[in-house]
């Protein structure tokens, strides 16, 4: 099976079907409780496109520069950009946009308006900073332990160290701007990540099996879920659906609109206050 063959297969179908979920839906005049919508999630998946290319090209770059993970020669167009070829950059953005309209998809359903309501409804939501800074102080721990083993670890840990060593830093302005309303949304957040990380963990097998791709086994703690599926896959699909579930949840929730709005106004308060000091 071939690289693009894959993505066609596994990738662009469920594209294709959750964009006409998605027009159809539009249609009905479906909204999110919550939740901006319409224009406002189209430009969200664009940014986590645009964000997922820029931030995952230099980590996937030293994967296959130091041999983590390689491809078949003969499964690809040949098409390289630095050491990564142009498949699984087209990865990137597909995987982005099939997180992104499955998230539509689960919030339209989960907390649905009946037709003809607007979205603006106020919700029963507490801020709550001990949880912020809790599951922040977690991540930096996290971060920490896999960057030592990162550095100075034994060479197995390679894969899962530098993923999470890439990964979590990115996590971490997310949970310390919204950590709270991302547990306010919890069954959201959660169904978002799970599906589409259990999904592409399980279709990871036939490349793996076709060896569309390969992985070091030198580089990886060596288990293994039904005897070929690396533990560093699996994390890979979680937190990359993790980063793309958290920023869509916090960036188009009506209470992440009204806390940036209120940090933005801090701001400029405190750059006017001080501009006049200094005058």
């Amino acid at each position: 099976m071939t690289y693009f063959g894959f993505l066609l297969r596994f990738l662009f179908i469920p594209i294709l079907i959750f964009l006409a979920i998605a027009l159809w839906d539009n249609r009905q005049g479906r909204q999110i409780n919550g939740f901006r919508n319409g224009k406002a999630v189209w430009i969200a998946i664009a940014v986590h496109v645009v964000l997922a290319v820029v931030y995952t090209t230099p980590w996937d770059n030293y994967l296959v520069a130091t041999g983590v993970w390689y491809y078949n020669p003969d499964l690809v167009t040949g098409i390289v950009i630095g050491y990564v070829p142009i498949e699984e950059y087209t990865f990137f953005v597909v995987e982005t946009i099939l997180a992104g309209l499955w998230w539509w998809f689960l919030a339209r359903r989960l907390s649905p308006l009946p037709l003809g309501e607007g979205a603006g409804m106020r919700e029963n939501f507490t801020p709550n900073k001990r949880l912020v800074y809790l599951s922040a102080s977690v991540l930096v721990l996290l971060w920490s332990v896999f960057t030592y083993l990162f550095f100075f670890g034994n060479v197995k840990w390679t894969y899962l160290s530098i993923t999470l060593f890439w990964a979590l830093p990115a996590i971490l302005p997310q949970l310390l701007f919204g950590a709270d309303i991302l547990w306010h949304h919890r069954k959201l957040v959660f169904w978002a990540i799970m599906v589409p990380g259990t999904y592409l963990s399980l279709m990871d097998i036939f490349a793996l099996t076709d060896t569309t791709w390969s992985i070091s086994k030198e580089q990886t703690t060596g288990v293994l879920f039904f005897g070929i599926l690396p533990l560093e896959e699996v994390v890979f699909f979680f937190i990359t659906n993790v980063l793309i579930t958290f920023g869509m949840t916090l960036l188009l929730s009506n209470i992440g609109v009204e806390r940036f709005e209120e940090i933005r106004k801090q701001v400029s308060a405190w750059k006017a206050k001080r501009a006049f000091r200094l005058r």
